[in-house]
């Protein structure tokens, strides 16, 4: 493929796709077994896992900056020192969550708390599965490294091995072996391990010339490793606040009522569709970007942040036209409760425009990432949150409900597209 933006956006956009296809075949399982019980056990795990992974994913963007930047500037030994830097951070945090496994899982069980039988048999999920910790993060920094040095095909063969390989080992451990939800925890635990050694493999064995270049003094350089921890640092409070937002979300709807938090929660399904398609381009923006300013192109860094801004337009334009106009349609495929989907038509103007309103975010977000610039990203998120989500929120909830929330979700995405925008200015083509 000569098109160098689709040539990463698309591997990426279909290991994006696999990961959800995941939870359908475990969630699946767990229907069919004869209580709800699995089911629910599985759904709370599953939970603490998201927020715990999603709050360390600066191990995978901080990783692809570097690297990018590294690469375009054809810093060889350097490629080398940033992945060890990026494992042995990854290994730290494992470390420490493994070390803090019982608070953390009794925490989290007491905050999202579904029932004595129910939390019970959690419980037992996350004790196994939170040993996958070294491998889950590991691969944080694996996939990083990969899609900085320009390769996404990589990044999506590992994401087929661990998914194939989760269904798999689930269906071993479900079907054959007769276990319930820790079968799922187990069958996780090892794709995640399967695929994190594989990819060390893989990076070994394609790079043998570039591990003679290791120098650990050049690891553990102060100024480096300061850096390092800085730019992680400021993605990972940026990522908070994310989570933050969208659990307030989550939290508001369920205060307004079960029906609305029933409509809220298959609506940001449509919102989190589009994501695995909008995420492939910003992916690649991270790579291109971070290629060009490492190898000082800075010519070519408008025409090529414009072309990745041009086609993610043009996903978003579909998104939009298909959520307007067959809204309903694909709510039907979601859920077949009448009084959900009736509720939910008088919210698909919100969605329809969101992905109009928020593919910008997206792009930036990946501009600023593959430029090294995560200060920008962290006080922008803090604006858009603290500045323009609550305030709308709080004025506008409580006399026009539903649609306040709407609005003041989509205000977030757009002001944060629009503030990275003005602020590329200064920290991208200065």
């Amino acid at each position: 493929m000569k098109n160098p933006i689709l040539k990463l956006a698309i591997p990426n956009i279909l290991s994006n796709i696999t990961v959800p296809l995941v939870g359908i075949v475990d969630l699946a399982l767990m229907g069919h077994l004869n209580s709800e019980l699995h089911l629910n056990a599985i759904a709370i795990g599953g939970a603490i896992f998201s927020f715990i992974y999603m709050s360390f994913g600066f191990l995978r963007m901080g990783t692809t900056g570097f690297v990018a930047q590294a690469h375009g500037s054809n810093n060889k030994a350097e490629l080398v020192h940033i992945f060890i830097r990026a494992i042995l951070v990854a290994f730290g945090i494992a470390s420490v969550l493994l070390i803090l496994q019982i608070p953390i899982g009794r925490l989290s069980i007491f905050l999202l708390d579904a029932g004595q039988e129910v939390n019970q048999e959690a419980l037992n999920y996350f004790h196994i599965r939170i040993f996958a910790a070294p491998a889950t993060l590991g691969l944080y920094a694996i996939m990083g490294w990969f899609i900085g040095r320009q390769d996404t095909k990589t990044p999506l063969f590992l994401a087929l091995v661990i998914n194939v390989g989760n269904v798999g080992f689930n269906l071993l451990f479900i079907k054959v072996f007769g276990m319930k939800s820790t079968g799922v925890a187990w069958g996780t635990l090892i794709a995640q391990y399967l695929g994190f050694v594989l990819g060390l493999l893989i990076i070994y064995k394609r790079n043998i010339a570039l591990w003679k270049l290791w120098d650990w003094q050049k690891v553990i350089e102060r100024e480096k490793l300061k850096q390092f921890f800085s730019i992680n640092r400021d993605i990972f409070l940026r990522t908070l606040l994310l989570i933050f937002t969208l659990s307030f979300f989550t939290a508001s709807s369920a205060k307004m009522s079960s029906q609305i938090l029933a409509v809220n929660t298959i609506l940001l399904q449509f919102f989190m569709f589009f994501t695995y398609f909008i995420d492939g381009f910003a992916n690649a923006a991270e790579a291109l970007v971070g290629k060009h300013i490492g190898a000082f192109n800075k010519e070519g860094l408008k025409p090529l942040i414009r072309r990745i801004f041009l086609w993610a337009f043009g996903i978003s334009l579909p998104f939009a036209v298909g959520y307007l106009f067959f809204g309903e349609f694909i709510m039907m495929l979601l859920t077949d409760i009448p009084a959900v989907i009736d509720a939910a038509q008088p919210y698909f103007i919100w969605i329809g425009i969101m992905p109009i309103l928020s593919f910008a975010a997206f792009i930036w977000d990946g501009v600023f990432v593959g430029a090294i610039q995560a200060k920008a990203m962290r006080n922008t998120m803090l604006i858009s949150s603290l500045v323009v989500f609550f305030p709308l929120y709080f004025l506008l909830q409580p006399s026009l409900g539903n649609h306040g929330l709407w609005i003041a979700f989509n205000a977030f995405l757009f002001s944060r597209g629009l503030l990275l925008h003005i602020l590329s200015a200064k920290y991208i083509f200065r």
